[in-house]
Protein backbone atom coordinates (compact mmCIF):
# COMPACT_ATOMS: atom_id res chain seq x y z
CA UNK A 1 0.00 0.00 0.00
CA UNK A 2 1.30 3.17 -1.21
CA UNK A 3 1.34 6.61 1.28
CA UNK A 4 -1.39 7.76 -0.37
CA UNK A 5 -3.75 5.02 -0.03
CA UNK A 6 -2.00 4.55 3.33
CA UNK A 7 -3.24 8.63 4.36
CA UNK A 8 -6.77 7.65 2.57
CA UNK A 9 -7.23 5.00 4.98
CA UNK A 10 -6.80 6.66 7.96
CA UNK A 11 -8.59 9.28 7.30
CA UNK A 12 -11.51 7.02 6.55
CA UNK A 13 -10.57 5.15 9.82
CA UNK A 14 -11.02 8.91 11.80
CA UNK A 15 -13.98 9.84 9.42
CA UNK A 16 -16.00 6.53 10.55
CA UNK A 17 -16.24 3.28 10.40
CA UNK A 18 -14.16 0.88 7.71
CA UNK A 19 -14.02 -2.52 6.85
CA UNK A 20 -10.51 -3.62 6.19
CA UNK A 21 -9.76 -7.40 5.18
CA UNK A 22 -5.99 -8.50 5.46
CA UNK A 23 -4.00 -11.50 6.06
CA UNK A 24 -3.14 -12.50 9.51
CA UNK A 25 0.75 -12.72 9.86
CA UNK A 26 0.54 -15.69 12.54
CA UNK A 27 -1.84 -17.73 10.42
CA UNK A 28 -2.11 -17.08 7.35
CA UNK A 29 -5.92 -16.19 7.86
CA UNK A 30 -7.47 -13.93 6.20
CA UNK A 31 -9.25 -11.19 8.48
CA UNK A 32 -12.11 -9.05 8.21
CA UNK A 33 -12.73 -6.22 10.68
CA UNK A 34 -14.67 -3.64 10.93
CA UNK A 35 -12.57 -0.66 12.78
CA UNK A 36 -12.38 2.92 13.21
CA UNK A 37 -11.05 5.73 15.02
CA UNK A 38 -13.68 7.88 14.99
CA UNK A 39 -13.91 9.91 18.54
CA UNK A 40 -17.56 9.37 18.67
CA UNK A 41 -17.06 5.64 17.75
CA UNK A 42 -14.78 5.31 20.16
CA UNK A 43 -16.63 7.19 22.90
CA UNK A 44 -20.18 5.35 21.86
CA UNK A 45 -18.05 2.25 22.66
CA UNK A 46 -16.57 3.52 25.87
CA UNK A 47 -12.82 4.40 24.62
CA UNK A 48 -11.67 7.86 25.60
CA UNK A 49 -8.56 7.51 23.59
CA UNK A 50 -7.65 10.72 21.82
CA UNK A 51 -6.15 9.31 18.34
CA UNK A 52 -3.09 11.77 17.59
CA UNK A 53 -1.63 11.95 14.19
CA UNK A 54 -1.02 8.82 12.42
CA UNK A 55 2.41 9.18 10.11
CA UNK A 56 1.41 7.73 6.50
CA UNK A 57 4.89 6.08 6.27
CA UNK A 58 3.96 3.75 9.05
CA UNK A 59 4.33 -0.30 8.35
CA UNK A 60 1.19 -0.86 10.60
CA UNK A 61 -1.92 1.11 12.09
CA UNK A 62 -3.93 -0.02 15.43
CA UNK A 63 -7.43 0.67 15.29
CA UNK A 64 -10.55 -0.25 17.45
CA UNK A 65 -12.38 -3.71 16.30
CA UNK A 66 -16.06 -3.11 16.51
CA UNK A 67 -16.11 -7.35 16.33
CA UNK A 68 -13.89 -7.46 19.19
CA UNK A 69 -14.83 -4.59 21.29
CA UNK A 70 -10.74 -4.36 21.27
CA UNK A 71 -7.29 -2.76 19.84
CA UNK A 72 -6.15 -4.99 16.85
CA UNK A 73 -3.53 -3.45 14.58
CA UNK A 74 -2.62 -4.69 11.31
CA UNK A 75 0.60 -4.75 9.13
CA UNK A 76 -0.22 -1.89 5.86
CA UNK A 77 1.93 -4.90 3.63
CA UNK A 78 -0.79 -7.39 4.40
CA UNK A 79 -4.02 -5.40 3.79
CA UNK A 80 -5.85 -6.66 1.10
CA UNK A 81 -8.52 -4.13 0.31
CA UNK A 82 -10.94 -1.59 2.94
CA UNK A 83 -13.97 -0.02 2.13
CA UNK A 84 -16.12 3.03 4.03
CA UNK A 85 -19.42 1.60 5.86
Amino acid sequence: MDRNETSRLIEALKRGTVTVTFQKINSDEIRVMPCSLNPIVLEANGVKTVVENIDPSTEHIAAWSLDKDAWRSFRLDTVLGWEVL
